[in-house]
């Protein structure tokens, strides 16, 4: 695929546009996004993103487009799964709901440089090395095991990394957030508010995810224009997104034995890719291997929207249906192993026999003047 440089400057300059407006326009304001406005951002994002795809297959066939479309799915889909980590985060730091989208903003910037970075150290690898494909595939297994042992998203599956700890202990920090502010003076001493903490934990997981992010890109499309923008618009409008959903993140209970299978496919497409192109001496004498198939982008996007619709759906079944529990279904007491009813106690009435019981009703019955002093 050629692109021209002039088409380079127009992209990064139009999508760099975008990011400022939203940074500078939108987000100078810490708020809570409205579901209006959150439904709105997100609309013209994903439209411009399948625009964009169209004018890559108007200009440059069915197959290039198809492998943007499967690369920003899959980007798109591992953002989202970024995004409930994003969602424990703020929950473990206690980061009021109008400060969130501000620390979300940063979060999504540092995802975008991070990636950045990645993606060219990447394209310069695969075009020094063609092994690099080995690594990448065994790196996507991995982590597709990884995922998979992890199961459903929990909030006990994160784990803070070595930065975060360092921060907390060593950084002179305060409990009370300042606004937006990552410091505050007191008592003529600067201190770190919490804010600052969630930053180095939204920036240390955005690194981690795009240790995963690039190679699965790289394994579905080998031209950076496409990685960069199919990462780019993958980014966007994940702000909105983190307040639209809402708790309906924590109801995709299945995203990440979903993402496992799909990373587990790419990384597997990866090796027969490496295979195909091998120039290894100590593999096949360094000859390519023929018969190591090349899997066409069409059954890579397919097997992608298959996999993250069934995921979906899945995880929406799952956290709709509610655990039955037969004792709150009846107002009557539980019945003791033996049939007989429980006393509110705990404990179980023994057998009466029929004369005993008649005598202990009529006990029980109030007396006939009793009941009639009662009366008005």
């Amino acid at each position: 695929m050629h692109v021209a440089d002039y088409v380079w400057y127009i992209t990064v300059g139009v999508l760099l546009a975008l990011l400022a407006f939203d940074v500078f326009i939108i987000g100078r304001r810490p708020h809570e996004p409205t579901t209006r406005e959150s439904a709105i951002a997100i609309a013209f994002y994903v439209g411009l993103a399948v625009l964009f795809g169209l004018g890559v297959w108007a200009f440059s066939g069915g197959n290039y487009a198809g492998e943007f479309f499967a690369g920003w799915l899959t980007e798109y889909s591992l953002s989202v799964d970024n995004l409930f980590i994003f969602l424990i985060i703020m929950s473990r730091f206690g980061v009021p709901r109008k400060y969130q989208q501000t620390a979300l903003l940063v979060g999504i910037i540092l995802a975008l440089v991070f990636r950045g970075i990645f993606i060219a150290v990447g394209a310069a690898a695969i075009n020094q090395f063609s092994w690099i494909f080995y690594l990448f595939g065994a790196f996507l297994l991995y982590t597709a095991v990884h995922l998979a042992r992890q199961g459903e998203n929990d909030d006990e599956d994160f784990k803070e990394n070595a930065v975060i700890r360092f921060a907390k202990k060593r950084l002179n920090a305060t409990d009370e957030y300042n606004g937006v502010k990552l410091t505050v003076i007191k008592n003529g001493k600067r201190l770190v508010t919490p804010m600052a903490i969630v930053i180095v934990a939204l920036g240390t997981t955005d690194l981690l995810f795009a240790l995963d992010s690039i190679p699965a890109i790289y394994g579905l499309t080998q031209e950076p224009f496409l990685v960069f923008t199919a990462n780019v618009f993958a980014l966007m409008g994940l702000r909105q997104l983190y307040f639209l959903l809402g708790d309906l993140l924590k109801r995709l209970v299945y995203l990440s034995l979903g993402l496992s299978v799909v990373l587990a496919f790419i990384g597997v497409k990866l090796v027969l890719h490496a295979m195909h192109e091998n120039e290894l001496p100590f593999i096949n004498g360094g000859h390519h291997i023929e018969w190591a198939p090349e899997i066409p982008i069409w059954f890579s996007l397919g097997f992608i929207i298959i996999t993250l619709g069934i995921t979906t759906v899945a995880s929406l079944r799952k956290s709709r249906a509610l655990p039955a529990d037969p004792a709150a279904d009846t107002d009557d007491p539980p019945a003791a192993s033996n049939g007989t009813p429980a006393a509110s106690n705990g404990t179980t009435e023994p057998e009466l026999d029929p004369k005993t019981k008649a005598e202990l009703d009529a006990l029980r019955e109030p007396e006939p003047h009793e009941s009639d002093s009662k009366k008005p």
